[in-house]
């Protein structure tokens, strides 16, 4: 069977088709051969203009099983930081404006953070998880979806060199001492905020491919 998953982000490809292979043979699915943006042909992807996880992952995922007929799982994600009053949140990968990169993100938050005292840097991940499939001959085409959280804190300068986006300065409350750029896969993907969303979502998923 193979599923889509509408991302050409390398590293968040290669976490989400880690997790979702392994949560959906835990719950009895087949082996699955999971695609990305790169695996299909070129097709439109739609700008991500809504105001939620949700609204933006249903979009991605309703274009991809458009394009491509497959089975489509599409995520959105980001940062909520508590002195931001949830900001950056779906702007988190767009924060520092176009085009879109890490270390300016990184940069920036750091600067509107900088005179935040520590009690009060408290954030969390959110990730939103949409899955859409074909009609059946005899349905329609079915929309799930699932969130995902992990709460922690953001630190005052960049550590790690695993995970990416804003992994090098935030702290979950699992590891505290260590960002989630500083752990193994293993145990992010334990604690994570997709993590968690797609192990919710896999029985649904297996189901599905059956």
């Amino acid at each position: 069977m193979k599923v889509f998953l509408a991302s050409r982000n390398v590293k968040k490809l290669a976490e989400m088709q880690r997790i979702l292979a392994e949560a959906i043979a835990d719950h009895g699915g087949s082996e699955i051969d999971v695609l990305g943006l790169d695996d299909v042909p070129a097709y439109d992807e739609p700008v991500e203009d809504q105001p939620t996880f949700a609204g933006n992952a249903l979009l991605k995922a309703r274009a991809g099983l458009a394009a491509t007929g497959l089975p489509s799982v599409a995520d959105d994600s980001g940062l909520c930081v508590d002195a931001l009053n949830g900001m950056p949140g779906v702007l988190s990968a767009r924060w520092s404006g176009k085009p879109k990169s890490d270390q300016r993100n990184n940069a920036l938050l750091l600067d509107q953070l900088a005179d935040v005292p520590d009690e009060r840097r408290g954030a969390h991940f959110t990730c939103v998880i949409a899955f859409c499939t074909p009609a059946g001959p005899d349905d329609e085409s079915r929309e799930l979806v699932v969130e995902g959280r992990m709460e922690g804190r953001v630190i005052r300068e960049t550590r790690g060199s695993g995970g990416f986006g804003y992994d090098v300065l935030f702290e979950a409350v699992e590891y505290p001492g260590r960002t989630t750029a500083e752990l193994e896969p293993a145990d992010k993907d334990a604690i994570s905020h997709r993590g968690r969303a797609l192990r919710e979502i896999a029985p649904q998923i297996a189901a599905a491919l059956r």
